[in-house]
Formats: C-alpha cells, sequence, structure tokens
C-alpha cells in the first residue's frame, strides 16, 4: 500500500492525490534533506548495494553532519575512489549488501575518509541529464 504524504488518501484516489500535491506546502528539499549546508547528491553504479535497496541509477542524498555510527550506510573515499557501504567501524571493514562481495578491510596504508551518510536513496524511474554529474560506486 502507498500512501501520500497526508497520509490518508489512497493511491488509487487520483482527486485526493492532486489536490494533497497542490495543497503541498513544502519542496522536496524540505522533505529529504536533513542540513542544507552539510548534503550533497550522488549516483549509485553498480549492485553490491543491493540488498539495503540502493541500486544502480538510484540518486543518494548524503549527509556530512550525521554521525558514522556502527552499520551506516556511507560513501567514503578509499584510496582516492568514492564508494558507498556498510560502515563496520568495529572491525575497521566496510561491507557490501550483496553476498557476491567481500568485505574490503580499511587498512593503516590505505586513504580512507568518510564523506557523509547516506540518509535516502531515491529510485530514478525516468533518467534525468543531471543525473551523469554525479556517481558513486557502491
Amino acid at each position: 500500500m502507498i500512501r501520500t504524504l497526508r497520509q490518508h488518501f489512497y493511491l488509487n484516489d487520483f482527486i485526493n492525490i492532486a489536490s494533497d500535491y497542490s495543497e503541498l506546502r513544502t519542496n522536496l528539499d524540505d522533505l529529504l534533506v536533513l542540513h542544507p549546508c552539510a548534503t550533497w547528491f550522488g549516483v549509485a553504479q553498480g549492485n553490491s548495494m543491493q540488498d539495503e535497496g540502493i541500486y544502480d541509477g538510484d540518486v543518494l542524498i548524503i549527509d556530512r553532519q550525521v554521525n558514522a555510527l556502527q552499520g551506516a550506510v556511507i560513501v567514503a573515499q578509499l584510496n582516492g575512489e568514492f564508494i558507498c557501504k556498510i560502515f563496520d567501524k568495529k572491525r575497521r571493514m566496510l561491507l557490501s549488501a550483496n553476498p557476491q562481495y567481500h568485505a574490503v578491510p580499511i587498512r593503516d596504508c590505505d586513504t580512507f575518509s568518510v564523506e557523509g551518510i547516506v540518509i535516502r536513496s531515491i529510485r530514478m524511474h525516468f533518467k534525468s541529464s543531471l543525473q551523469g554529474l554525479w556517481s558513486c560506486t557502491p
């Protein structure tokens, strides 16, 4: 079941959905972004995060102000490459959400930085010409 933002109209009630949309007093930034000055966007490439619901071509909303807790889905730079992984902070590992991919250890000799936490992902059912400007490798 899918509900509109107001949580009380159903998807098959088109008249109510249209009126709900026109009455929306916010924008997508207000809905999706927690910290505007600390947020950036990327596009997922690959299928290593599919069991977290992140698929190739999804837009990732990444927040630098949210703490990288154990098990968070992060975007990091590892040896100069952007990657999207599950952060196993305790064991210093980067985990995929697809059993076909091995965990990646963060070694002392690696250049590693957390670039933010993935707070949202958006499935793009129709490609935008802007998508080519951003990319992250899950």
